[in-house]
């Protein structure tokens, strides 16, 4: 047995050395394999956040959708094919006809639960600063209901995000304001998708943001409100209804974006996660 193990050792090392000096050469990989690898890596790393990206199902966003919970958006509600709702034909009875300087305000639910803010802003209440920058980075604060859930497969690789009523990048230049991420008033529980979806295919909040971000880089002024709305006594979203109203008429939406995402199942009265 020790003979066979030498010999063997022997044999390895001395097909090691033909190889080093060039009598066995060692495959080369052409300019058409290299290609065909880097394609392949593409592919999969374009499905891979083609699948992250993809908004919930028709099905899985109408679960949200609850008797109490359409008493409070009103009757017409109309599927976007893109994750979201329409409400009232996208029309909303915002005020953007008012002589005010911009302001940001929350309110509390009767329950005591972050339940909706309400915004004038212009190209003064956008904030363009990192959130370090200004001292409103991470935070160990948690709202009712976040029972994070990792490495998540399928989608996003995490179930929430400390989702707000009225975002950093459009009211972070308000003096006074809390647009950090552990202000109670404008915090709640909200799905990675639900929070930071912004394709025109994949409606998130992000996406609706966008629009009234770029509204307010062109110098247009804002009227802008976020309604949490939830089911009975639940502590996480059914979902959020945006809607803004810019005063010279070119912005005006007024949507419900649910509180889901593809790879979860939520237990809204606790927060609970379960993967599908």
């Amino acid at each position: 047995m020790k003979l066979k193990k030498r010999l063997y050792h022997l044999l390895f090392a001395l097909a090691g050395l033909l190889v080093v000096t060039g009598v066995i050469q060692q495959p080369q990989l052409t300019n058409a394999s290299l290609n065909h690898i880097s394609k392949i890596a593409y592919w999969k790393k374009t499905s891979h956040n083609a699948q992250k990206t993809l908004p919930p199902t028709q099905e899985q966003a109408n679960s949200v959708l609850t008797p109490a919970v359409r008493q409070q958006l009103g009757t017409s509600i109309t599927w976007n094919k893109a994750g979201a709702f329409i409400i009232n034909n996208n029309q909303t009875n915002l005020n953007a006809k008012i002589a005010s300087a911009p302001y940001a305000v929350n309110h509390l639910d009767r329950q005591g639960r972050a339940w909706q803010g309400d915004a004038w802003l212009n190209r003064t209440t956008r904030q363009y600063k990192s959130r370090i920058a200004t001292g409103n980075g991470a935070t160990d604060w948690r709202p009712a209901g976040f029972l994070q859930a990792h490495n998540l497969k399928g989608g996003y690789n995490h179930a929430y995000d400390r989702g707000h009523l009225l975002a950093y990048a459009l009211v972070g230049g308000i003096h006074g304001f809390d647009a950090s991420e552990s202000n109670p008033s404008n915090i709640a529980t909200q799905t990675a998708w639900a929070n930071e979806a912004r394709s025109k295919n994949s409606t998130g909040q992000n996406y609706y943001e966008g629009l009234v971000r770029k509204a307010l880089d062109q110098n247009k002024q804002v009227r802008y409100r976020v309604t949490n709305i939830y089911d009975g006594n639940n502590i996480v979203p059914a979902g959020a209804h945006i809607e803004a109203k810019s005063s010279d008429g070119s912005l005006e939406y007024n949507v419900f974006v649910p509180n889901v995402q593809r790879n979860i199942t939520i237990n809204y009265s606790t927060g609970a996660v379960k993967q599908n």
